[in-house]
């Protein structure tokens, strides 16, 4: 197996940063991702749905903007074509019914956790995400400073994936922008 490296070593550092006392924003890299995505062709999307969620061990595909997680792994509808599969460590599918794209290189997960965390991404995101609006399972394409990001509300917090190529530059924002409520990186 490839022994990753983050974009984000040499410039990541636990421990906890501004304020004074209890820390209200949690950043965390997740380190060896394994994201794969599913795209369908518009008259196979069934087929397609339903086995990126037997890879996943859910029972069904989530809908657009929406996530289920499996027995195996995740599954985010990050597109009305496409699936993203978290954790699955791999998947086939028959060229007739769609592709597969290992995308585990190409993105950097941080998590985002903490009762000041959807403060905080608010500032930095043109989404609502009130709990009304941004339930855990939602997942979005945004963009923040101008980069395409996609987000999923997980039970864990929230997950952001960044491109490889603007992991730094994003991860800054974040923990410059989180230094005022306090943060915790672990």
């Amino acid at each position: 197996m490839v022994d990753r490296i983050s974009a984000l070593d040499g410039h990541y550092q636990s421990g906890r940063f501004g304020t004074d006392g209890d820390t209200d924003v949690g950043l965390q890299l997740i380190r060896d991702l394994q994201l794969q995505q599913v795209a369908a062709w518009p008259d196979t999307i069934k087929k397609a749905a339903d086995a990126a969620a037997k890879a996943a061990g859910a029972d069904e595909a989530p809908a657009p903007g929406k996530a289920i997680s499996g027995e195996r792994g995740a599954i985010l509808r990050s597109e009305p074509l496409k699936w993203w599969l978290v954790g699955v460590d791999s998947m086939q599918i028959d060229s007739g019914q769609g592709a597969v794209l290992d995308l585990s290189h190409s993105r950097t997960q941080i998590r985002i956790t903490g009762p000041k965390s959807t403060t905080l991404l608010n500032r930095l995101l043109p989404l609502d995400l009130r709990d009304t609006n941004f339930r855990e399972g939602a997942v979005a394409s945004s963009a923040m400073h101008h980069v395409g990001v996609t987000l999923w509300h997980s039970a864990s917090g929230y997950e952001l994936f960044i491109p490889r190529g603007f992991a730094l530059s994003i991860w800054e924002i974040l923990f410059e922008s989180a230094l005022q409520f306090g943060v915790e990186v672990v």
